[in-house]
C-alpha cells in the first residue's frame, strides 16, 4: 500500500481562550466556577483528542503534517487526505479551502454528553459539539481511518453553493448555507429574487422587504433553515433551499412565496435594493458586500465536496 499524504486540520486553541476570558469576570461574579470548569475541561479533551490522533497517525503508513485551521490562507493542495479535529466549525472552515480534488474526514473532538447538559441546564448551557457532518470521534477514528486507508470507505459528494456577483464569482463556496441581508440586524433588507428555471424561463419576481434571504445546501437544511422552520433535506439532495426571513408582506401576499427550492440546474438571481448590504458565507466569518443594483446569482454549481459521511447520514 502506497504512503498516503495527509493534513491533520486543528481547532484554533484561541477558540478556547476567548471564551473562557470573555465569560470569565462576568460568570465569577454570579457564582459561575462550574461554568469555568466546564470550559477549561472542554480544552482538555480537545486536546487529548488531538494527542490521540497524532499518536494514531504515527502508526500508519501516511506522511502527514498539521495545522491550524485559523492559519489557512490558500487553497489545500498536494495531499490525499484532509483530516479535520474539533467540530463541525472546523470543517466549514476547511471547506472554504478545498475543491473536488481531495477527500475530508471531520473528528469531532468534544461531543457534547446528553447527561451533562441536563445536569447543568439550570445554570448554563454545557453543550459542546455537536458534529452533525463529522464521522468520527476518538472512540472510533483509527477504524474510520483504517477503512479510508485500505479503501473501503469511500467519500460522498455533497453539494455546495457557487455565489456569483455582478457576474463575478465569489472565491468561497458555501458548504451549509448564505445569508444576504443588510449589514445592521435592526435595517431593513429590500431586494427581490427571481429563480431561472432552465434557459427560457423564469418564475415570477418576488419583491421583498424583510431581515434577509438565507439560502442553504442539504448539509445546512439541519442548522439554521431548521430552526428558522425551513425543511431537514436528503444530505446528497443537490437542491438549495431558500427563506426570507422575517417578511413584511402586504396583504395580498401569500406566505409560502417566501420559502421554496431551487433544484439541481436552476439558479436564484437576486437583485439588491438597500446600501450595505453583505453577503455572509457559512456563518459571519466570510462576507462579501453587495450595494444597489448589485445582481447576486446563487446555484448549486460550485464544485462538490468529498466528505466521509457519518453513519447516521
Amino acid at each position: 500500500m502506497l504512503r498516503r499524504r495527509l493534513l491533520l486540520l486543528l481547532k484554533p486553541l484561541e477558540a478556547y481562550s476567548l471564551v473562557r476570558k470573555s465569560s470569565g469576570a462576568n460568570v465569577a461574579a454570579v457564582g459561575g466556577s462550574k461554568m469555568l470548569r466546564h470550559l477549561d475541561n472542554r480544552l482538555k479533551v480537545h486536546t487529548d483528542a488531538v494527542a490521540f490522533c497524532q499518536d494514531v497517525l504515527k502508526c500508519k503508513l501516511v506522511d502527514w503534517e498539521t495545522n491550524f485551521c485559523n492559519s489557512l490562507y490558500q487553497p489545500i493542495r498536494n495531499v490525499d487526505l484532509v483530516v479535520t479535529v474539533g467540530g463541525d466549525g472546523t470543517l466549514l472552515q476547511a471547506s472554504h479551502f478545498m475543491d473536488d480534488s481531495i477527500p475530508v474526514l471531520g473528528v469531532n473532538s468534544d461531543p457534547t454528553q446528553v447527561e451533562e447538559v441536563e445536569k447543568f441546564s439550570d445554570e448554563f448551557d454545557a453543550t459542546r459539539s455537536t458534529g452533525y457532518l463529522c464521522a468520527a470521534t476518538v472512540k472510533n477514528f483509527e477504524e474510520v481511518l483504517d477503512n479510508i486507508l485500505e479503501n473501503r470507505s469511500a467519500p460522498s459528494e455533497i453539494s455546495r453553493i457557487s455565489v456569483h456577483v455582478n457576474s463575478k464569482l465569489l472565491p468561497t463556496p458555501a458548504l451549509n448555507d448564505l445569508l444576504i441581508a443588510h449589514r445592521s440586524p435592526a435595517a431593513v433588507s429590500r431586494f427581490s429574487f427571481r429563480i431561472k428555471k432552465d434557459e427560457n424561463l423564469w418564475s415570477s419576481k418576488i419583491i421583498c422587504r424583510s431581515s434577509g434571504l438565507r439560502v442553504c445546501t442539504a448539509a445546512g437544511s439541519s442548522a439554521a433553515m431548521l430552526s428558522a422552520g425551513g425543511l431537514p433535506m436528503p444530505i446528497l439532495s443537490k437542491a438549495l433551499q431558500y427563506m426570507v426571513r422575517e417578511p413584511i408582506l402586504p396583504s395580498t401576499w401569500k406566505s409560502s412565496l417566501m420559502h421554496g427550492f431551487v433544484q439541481s440546474g436552476q439558479k436564484m438571481e437576486i437583485v439588491w435594493s438597500s446600501d450595505d448590504g453583505e453577503v455572509y458565507i457559512d456563518g459571519f466569518h466570510i462576507s462579501y458586500p453587495v450595494r444597489i443594483g448589485d445582481v447576486i446569482d446563487v446555484s448549486s454549481e460550485a464544485p462538490v465536496l468529498r466528505l466521509f459521511l457519518p453513519r447516521h447520514l
